[in-house]
């Protein structure tokens, strides 16, 4: 399991198999924003509520979609590879951006 910080809170990420499953779920239920610039829009219109990045994404995508997560308050998980989330998804992406908060707060539980 991953432990992130965002703004001085852990929060404790689902095991990696019913994150993966609970993707897969998300995007049939039309909660999910792929790719980068309209995960970037997301970021800014305040939609995003988790980032999902893949670890092994690219220097500028990395940096430009970490730096808009940071400044937006938006927390960012980097445990997966491109691989895994494509497979997930069923689209070959490197960065996903859930906008529902119930999800997003599934895949994140507190402490």
């Amino acid at each position: 399991m991953l432990i992130i910080n965002r703004l001085e809170r852990n929060f404790l990420v689902m095991n990696k198999d019913q994150t993966l499953q609970l993707l897969g779920l998300i995007r049939r239920a039309n909660a999910l924003i792929t790719g980068e610039e309209l995960v970037v829009g997301a970021i800014r219109n305040k939609k995003a509520k988790l980032v999902l990045l893949a670890s092994d994404a690219g220097k500028n995508t990395t940096k430009k979609i970490s730096d808009k997560a940071q400044f937006y308050e938006i927390t960012v998980i980097r445990d997966f590879t491109r691989e895994q989330l494509s497979n997930a998804t069923g689209m070959a992406r490197s960065v996903y951006a859930v906008t529902n908060p119930g999800f997003a707060k599934k895949i994140l539980q507190k402490n």
